[in-house]
């Protein structure tokens, strides 16, 4: 005895699933890189300055769903965390805290938004 089972359906399914996942990269994307902008934003108003070379490195950037904040001045890190001669000024740990409690939110509506955009 043979038992044949056809299901019906796959290709719609992977083609939601496809749908999703540009949708998802997207929207990920888009949210993730106004969220390491506003950090930029706060971490430039946060930094001391003296000449304004230091502000004007800071940078944030996102590639797939990695935030990259920082700052390009070689001397950076010192301002940040402070030498055995200099006390620290943090800049950019301040601003990522400030804002790192909106990360999940902004995420969730990033994921509602993906849903919405592929129909499901």
């Amino acid at each position: 005895m043979e038992v044949s089972i056809k299901v019906s359906g796959i290709a719609e399914v992977q083609a939601a699933f496809a749908r999703l996942d540009l949708a998802m990269l997207r929207q990920v994307h888009d949210k993730l890189t106004l969220w390491a902008e506003s950090i930029r934003d706060s971490a430039t108003q946060k930094v001391p300055v003296r000449t304004g070379y230091l502000r004007s490195t800071i940078f944030a950037q996102v590639s797939e769903w990695i935030a990259e904040i920082g700052a390009e001045a070689t001397y950076a890190a010192c301002v940040e965390f402070g030498t055995r001669y200099m006390r620290a000024q943090p800049y950019i740990l301040p601003a990522l805290q400030e804002h790192l409690p909106m990360l999940e939110e902004i995420l969730i509506e990033a994921i509602e938004a993906a849903k919405m955009e592929a129909g499901l």
